[in-house]
């Protein structure tokens, strides 16, 4: 766990990922609640993996794996 003390973050890695979730993170929502209706992702009970793969060509991918308990929610009655 830990916390940005700047953003963006100025560590490439660490850039990259909170890049991917500025661009995707909407589009990531809008299918999760496709998929599932209205909740969240527990970032609580949560699991993340990573690991190595390869495409197609051979070029070596990063594969990161989010896992986490879907905690549905109904806005006000």
């Amino acid at each position: 766990r830990g916390s940005f003390d700047q953003l963006p973050p100025p560590d490439p890695t660490t850039y990259r990922l909170y890049e991917v979730l500025q661009v995707y993170g909407p589009t990531l929502k809008e299918l999760i609640h496709e998929e599932f209706g209205d909740g969240i992702m527990s970032a609580i009970n949560f699991n993340l993996a990573v690991e190595r793969g390869e495409d197609e060509s051979g070029a070596e991918r990063v594969i990161i794996t989010l896992n986490g308990k879907w905690l549905p929610y109904e806005w006000g009655s």
